[in-house]
């Protein structure tokens, strides 16, 4: 995807501020941006408009109003950038855990939005990779658990050695086009039932 095609979206209640977002945007070479003025149905929204990434301009914010940014940012999975003319410790730590990628405090000037966009986008991608490439190995490791789990049944219950059970167990699920993964779990729930659990 070029940045060009990117779709931008801007929050701002404030239009003076969102026009100099938009500006430093357009100046950047990035033409699909939209602006929501209004706070109310904001999920709605941005769910209607699919942005790329979101750039979240908070003139004055309460502590509620931060916390309704914050959520949002949860929920959304995409790149945002937030801009807060003051802030405080508790409140970027609050950023950093809901996932907000670039959170600027008293930096909004037009020449900067593009390097922070970049940084957000940056940012996010490499958070979502390592949360990814976290999932994936704990996903394994649960795997290799329920895998030796069943290796143990089958060699309590049918005097099987380590080997041969695991052996056993890759011949099932070859024969019935299953990962070795679904027919552990499927035995250690079936032994569960029966009582039979190592």
């Amino acid at each position: 995807m070029s940045r060009t095609a990117l779709r931008i979206l801007i929050i701002d209640e404030n239009r003076i501020r969102a026009a100099i977002i938009e500006a430093g945007l357009h100046e950047a070479g990035h033409t699909a941006v939209t602006l929501i003025h209004e706070m109310t149905g904001i999920a709605r929204r941005i769910a209607e408009v699919s942005p790329d990434v979101i750039v979240i301009d908070l003139e004055n914010p309460n502590r509620d109003m931060l916390e309704n940014m914050f959520q949002l940012s949860r929920a959304v999975k995409r790149p945002v950038a937030m801009f807060v003319d003051r802030s405080d410790s508790a409140s970027i730590e609050a950023a950093v855990e809901a996932g907000v990628s670039a959170y600027v405090v008293d930096g909004l000037r037009k020449e900067r939005i593009k390097p922070i966009l970049d940084m957000a986008i940056s940012r996010f991608n490499a958070f979502s990779r390592m949360a990814r490439e976290l999932e994936e190995a704990r996903s394994e490791l649960e795997d290799r658990k329920v895998i030796d789990r069943a290796k143990g049944i089958l060699m309590k219950s049918r005097k099987l050695s380590e080997a041969d059970a695991y052996a056993l167990l890759r011949k099932t699920a070859m024969n019935q086009n299953r990962k070795l993964a679904e027919i552990a779990r499927s035995l250690v729930t079936a032994a569960g039932l029966l009582g039979d659990d190592a």
